[in-house]
C-alpha cells in the first residue's frame, strides 16, 4: 500500500449530500468526486484521508452545480 500510513477512506451517512458538501466546500475543503447523482461524495480531509459521504435512504435528484462538476484528484 503506498497511500500513505492510513487506511483507504473512511465513510458517513449524511442527511442531505447536497448541503454536507457545499458546506464543507465553504470552509475550503477539497471535493475530490462532487455528488453528481444525488447519493455518493469524496472530499479529501488536511491530512490526505479520502472521506466518502453517502447519501442516507435514496438517492437525490441530480441537480446543479453538483451534476456536471468535475473530479478533482482522486479518491
Amino acid at each position: 500500500y503506498s497511500g500513505g500510513r492510513n487506511f483507504g477512506h473512511l465513510a458517513y451517512l449524511v442527511d442531505d449530500i447536497y448541503g454536507a458538501v457545499e458546506r464543507l466546500q465553504d470552509l475550503g475543503v477539497t471535493i475530490n468526486r462532487p455528488p453528481r447523482d444525488g447519493r455518493m461524495a469524496f472530499i479529501r480531509s488536511p491530512d490526505g484521508i479520502s472521506v466518502e459521504l453517502l447519501q442516507k435512504g435514496e438517492p437525490l435528484a441530480p441537480k446543479e452545480p453538483w451534476a456536471s462538476a468535475e473530479n478533482i484528484g482522486v479518491w
